[in-house]
């Protein structure tokens, strides 16, 4: 997984990741880039369909399974990655040395492991200590990295508020936590919320790593139907197809609770 980058925009942080495109919730014309490819898609998958049933459209329904698989897996991972993420950008910028240390340590230690290298550790490695099911080490593998780039996220969003505004709560007489919850989080979750999305269609897509322990995820079943008709040119194209559509509608609804939080702020105003 690349490594999230941050950029200076106008006084605000932009966070650069490897997920999907987020489509711009301003944008309201019927073609643009994000209509056309998910038209294409599904169009494809259809045409696949019903002109070569056989094998495209057996290696489709073959493939249930595996989706709910992949979502259990995407779901529980963001339950626990997102307020990993939290407490860890919270802990980026803390006053306290050893908050801000131990949450710098992980950040810095999980983002020089490759994700495979830490399934790869749990799933086997561990197993010496404390067998865990398939399933399990995903979710623990995939949270804990996606804890550490969601850490900083959260770090970006929450340093791109002006530091006024806590001096300004803070001379109202909130405490840090009052401040931290009810004027700063308000404010950076309009920063936040599309590269935390981004992060999690990203941590959708690499869900497909977790095929190599024989989790029955989307790839496992395509490997599975491969391994019996190695047919892989047609069984990757349906896959490809799936996670494009599956990664396109999430990027939208994304989209969409962004462009909910920009009117909730502007009518607040």
């Amino acid at each position: 997984m690349a490594e999230t980058e941050e950029k200076q925009s106008a006084g605000n942080i932009v966070l650069v990741t490897d997920g999907g495109s987020i489509p711009n919730p301003n944008e309201f014309r019927l073609i643009n880039a994000w209509s056309v490819s998910l038209t294409l898609a599904i169009l494809s998958l259809f045409a696949l369909c019903l002109i070569w049933p056989e094998p495209y459209l057996r290696i489709l329904l073959y493939l249930p399974d595996g989706i709910l698989v992949t979502f259990q897996i995407t779901l529980l991972s963001i339950c626990f990655a997102v307020p990993l993420g939290f407490v860890t950008g919270l802990g980026r910028i803390s006053k306290n040395r050893f908050f801000k240390l131990a949450a710098s340590t992980y950040v810095e230690i999980i983002r020089g492991i490759p994700l495979l290298v830490q399934l790869f550790y749990i799933y086997y490695a561990l197993s010496r200590f404390v067998l865990v099911s398939g399933i399990t080490s995903a979710v623990i593998a995939i949270s804990i990295c996606y804890g550490a780039y969601m850490g900083e996220v959260f770090r970006a969003g929450i340093a791109a508020i002006p530091k006024g505004q806590t001096e300004a709560s803070r001379s109202l007489g909130f405490t840090r936590f009052q401040t931290m919850f009810y004027v700063i989080l308000p404010q950076a979750m309009r920063t936040i919320l599309p590269p935390v999305g981004n992060e999690c269609i990203a941590m959708l897509k690499d869900t497909a790593l977790v095929s190599i322990m024989a989790v029955p995820d989307i790839m496992q079943r395509a490997r599975s139907f491969v391994g019996t008709t190695y047919l892989y040119f047609e069984t990757y194209t349906v896959i490809a197809l799936v996670y494009l559509v599956i990664t396109l509608l999430l990027s939208k609804a994304v989209s969409i609770m962004e462009a909910k939080l920009n009117y909730y702020d502007r009518k607040t105003r």
